[in-house]
């Protein structure tokens, strides 16, 4: 997307804005594997109901990010005038996409027939991809599998470590008895439901800025998940706000996960984004703001599916 972006004349810092900012809302948007870990945790909340939740508010993120970033095209003149570019014919462009479009659609409607779990639907999603690469588009070849299976080894077993640290973190606080006297002291403060709410949101921005949603879940949820039964919110809605926060994190300056390796590959400065990243963060965050304020954006698709 940056190098098309580049052909079409826009800036690499603000190619790498908008890539990095549109990036962090695939965590909302299901299959989502922070919605499974979260569920995992927290046995109030399906892993359905969650990735239904989700979608909503994943979409009103997607909105809210393209109105920044087309003003701000606009407003500062960029790309390449009408005709200078030549585009690409859209239904033949749409017919060599529809099979990769069609692998969500595959796996969510798999889950909503009951044909699979959506611990089976990753095996099924991994089986389409090889059928994808090997069978239509014949990209991939027998030989080139020993190398892909490695490489997926290598990234499971980097993301393992990383939860199973962070797990073993989780279980220390339960055990040394932390999670109880910090509740109390949150619930006691003073601050009211609301003002817990917005240190939790404070909270997470931060902790997004420097962890990938995984750990954040596995480390603060059994933190979090007491204030929440305290104040009686709803568990699925709660998991929806904390992957809200956690995508807020990862493209706020200066330590954020998807805008450095946006920049990384744009290979551009972070500080370089400082001046278009900013007008996303507002925007999402607008998102965030109104999903706590109306519960219903979150909750309504979950509950007109039955979950």
């Amino acid at each position: 997307m940056i190098a098309a972006m580049k052909r079409a004349g826009y800036p690499d810092a603000y190619s790498a804005s908008v890539v990095g900012a549109a990036a962090a809302t695939d965590i909302l948007i299901p299959p989502s594997v922070a919605f499974i870990v979260y569920s995992v945790l927290v046995p109030g909340a399906s892993v359905p109901a969650l990735f239904a939740a989700g979608m909503v508010p994943g979409i009103l993120a997607g909105l809210a990010l393209i109105v920044p970033a087309v003003w701000l095209a606009r407003a500062h003149r960029m790309g390449a005038r009408e005709g200078e570019v030549e585009r690409p014919p859209f239904w033949a462009s749409l017919r060599e996409a529809s099979w990769g479009l069609a692998a969500p659609v595959l796996i969510l409607g798999g889950m909503r027939m009951g044909w699979f779990t959506p611990t089976e639907a990753a095996v099924v999603a991994v089986f389409y991809g090889l059928f994808i690469g090997m069978v239509i588009h014949r990209t991939i070849r027998v030989r080139d599998l020993f190398d892909i299976f490695r490489e997926a080894g290598e990234t499971s077993a980097i993301i393992l470590i990383v939860v199973s640290l962070a797990g073993i973190f989780a279980f220390s606080l339960s055990t040394l008895g932390v999670i109880d006297p910090v509740t109390k002291a949150i619930v006691d403060s003073g601050l009211g439901e609301w003002g817990v709410m917005a240190l939790i949101v404070l909270l997470l921005i931060v902790a997004g800025m420097f962890l990938d949603g995984i750990s954040i879940f596995l480390i603060f949820v059994p933190l979090l998940l007491p204030i929440a039964q305290h104040f009686s919110w709803d568990l699925v809605w709660f998991g929806v706000i904390l992957t809200l926060m956690v995508a807020l994190g990862q493209f706020t300056p200066p330590l954020a996960v998807n805008l450095m390796v946006s920049c990384r590959i744009a290979r551009v400065p972070i500080e370089d984004t400082v001046r278009w990243i900013g007008w996303m963060l507002v925007a999402m965050l607008l998102v965030t703001v109104a999903v706590i304020a109306f519960p219903q954006l979150a909750l309504w698709l979950p509950a007109r599916l039955g979950y």
